[in-house]
């Protein structure tokens, strides 16, 4: 995974998991995001997220796409 800081443009599944979104990497892994909004259109689905590493395995979103 990336340092605090690192920007990150990547693409996965966006699950629901106990209240928390989370990306499903297509690259492997997963990060739990933390978004402004709540993107409910796009859940189950393949999505493309760009952001700020905030922490281990957590992404501040700024934007989920459709990919």
């Amino acid at each position: 995974m990336s340092s605090i800081g690192t920007p990150i443009d990547e693409t996965g599944l966006l699950v629901r998991e106990h209240g928390a979104f989370v990306l499903q990497r297509d690259r492997g892994g997963r990060y739990v995001l933390e978004l402004p909004r709540v993107p409910v259109d796009h859940v189950q689905k393949r999505v493309r997220v760009q952001g700020v590493v905030c922490g281990e395995g957590r992404v501040a979103a700024e934007g989920v796409s459709a990919a």
